[in-house]
């Protein structure tokens, strides 16, 4: 480990109580069996925090207009005491970086400092992180930053242009594929397979000439790939947003179970220490504040932390470290998430009534109830909040038809419009945008 910052000195600790407290919680964390990335700590005031908040931890990320303003945003909440800051941030990288605010007591920092453990842990174990590219992610983020800032200063493309390609770009950075692991067949494989299903089966009649043969759902690089009128460093540009997207989607996919993880073995790591009384009562008081219930929400935190506990307690540890190698939150929740765990966490689903403009309670975890509730909450974790779209074809007019994957959910129009309108720029030729809402096909 090492920290970045020469005057640490603060009213209860120094570098030297750091590095100390840093020791013991790596060889308790050995003792469990954890593998993780060697962490490199930032020591950063409350500002450069919400710097860092602004920019995902990644302060070498691209400009872009939506950075500063989520600064500002935070910014004006903490000023208010609307919100507080994360007590820790850490990178996806190797060694993993990791930011603590200088502003914290000690038993904040001993406690995210084991709780930094779990998230690399988690990092480096998981599948869907398998291919993020943890050595060479830092390097990919500066090299996007690098081409943006050379954009920017190019007099005849300038920071009008590329903002104009990052908006659009932004709005369907997400729409790329959800499985990690499985790799998208090349054409001349999709064609190889189309060619021997056709020779096993007689009444099997695909279009060969079909761009793309089968549902393409990383849309961004397809248009990239296959966009008529994008010049080279608008094409590139796009390639950028992609692969950073690439990058955060997997954190999308396993928030609960990356947090609850983390929160785990933070609370196993701290207990192994026998922390002296002063240190001890505060850590377990910070500790029941992250893992407290919401009023009315979902608290990542406090779900992952509480399932986890069920698997320990049922199947033992050595259980839990399988499962946080496999699974991605809705096969966690699927699996694990049973009818006496939903019970006990009192968890229920609700709609919101447009026409009255009132909020129901629909389903209760008692009896049959649970099951609807566990599914409800599945629907709504990560990305599955965000709608999917695919490329179906090319038409022979160059128009690309483009679906929506409808799963009991209608499209908002407003947002689906607006998005259109940007599909339409980058394609630069016509686009269709199609799907079923209220049970009737719209064509944007």
């Amino acid at each position: 480990m090492r920290f970045s910052e020469e005057n640490l000195l603060m009213s209860d600790w120094t570098e030297a109580d750091l590095i100390k407290w840093d020791d013991k919680i790596l060889r308790v964390a050995e003792e469990l069996g954890l593998d993780w990335h060697p962490i490199d700590y930032e020591i950063i005031d409350y500002q450069e925090m919400l710097g860092a908040m602004a920019y995902v931890g990644l302060p070498t990320h691209y400009r872009h207009w939506s950075f500063g303003k989520e600064y500002e945003r935070t910014h004006t909440l903490y000023n208010m005491g609307q919100t507080g800051l994360p007590y820790e941030m850490i990178i996806n990288s190797n060694p993993s970086i990791a930011y603590l605010m200088r502003e914290n007591a000690l038993y904040i920092h001993i406690l995210t400092m084991a709780h930094c453990v779990g998230h690399s842990d988690f990092f480096k174990q998981n599948r869907m992180f398998s291919d993020t590219n943890p050595n060479h992610i830092i390097d990919t983020f500066k090299a996007g930053s690098r081409f943006v800032r050379q954009l920017i200063e190019d007099p005849s493309i300038g920071i009008d242009n590329v903002e104009a390609i990052l908006d659009a770009a932004h709005s369907i950075k997400y729409q790329g594929p959800r499985f990690r692991g499985v790799k998208q067949q090349s054409r001349e494989d999709q064609l190889v397979n189309a060619r021997n299903r056709m020779s096993a089966d007689p009444e099997y009649h695909p279009d060969l000439e079909k761009i793309p043969l089968q549902p393409e759902y990383n849309v961004l690089q397809f248009i990239a790939e296959h966009s008529k009128h994008l010049k080279e460093w608008e094409r590139h540009l796009l390639l950028i947003v992609e692969e950073s997207s690439q990058y955060f989607i997997p954190q999308a996919l396993t928030k609960i179970m990356n947090e609850g993880w983390a929160c785990t073995i933070h609370y196993k790591i701290v207990h192994e220490l026998n922390l002296p009384d002063g240190l001890h009562l505060p850590f377990l008081k910070l500790h029941n504040q992250v893992v407290r219930p919401h009023l009315g929400q979902m608290n990542p935190y406090h779900l992952g932390f509480k399932l986890f506990e069920k698997i320990i307690e049922d199947e033992g540890f050595e259980a839990a470290m399988r499962v946080r190698e496999v699974h991605n939150d809705m096969s966690f929740l699927r699996f694990y998430a049973d009818e006496q765990f939903m019970q006990d966490m009192n968890y229920f689903s609700y709609s919101f009534k447009k026409a009255k403009k009132s909020t129901t309670i629909d389903d209760i975890s008692d009896g049959e109830g649970w099951e609807k509730v566990r599914d409800e909450l599945i629907r709504n974790v990560g990305l599955n909040r965000v709608p999917i779209v695919y490329v179906d074809e090319i038409e022979k007019d160059n128009t690309l038809v483009i679906k929506h994957e409808h799963d009991g959910r209608d499209l908002d129009i407003q947002y689906a419009n607006k998005v259109y309108k940007h599909l339409e720029a980058l394609w630069g030729d016509k686009v269709k945008l199609v799907s079923l809402i209220e049970n009737e096909t719209w064509e944007f």
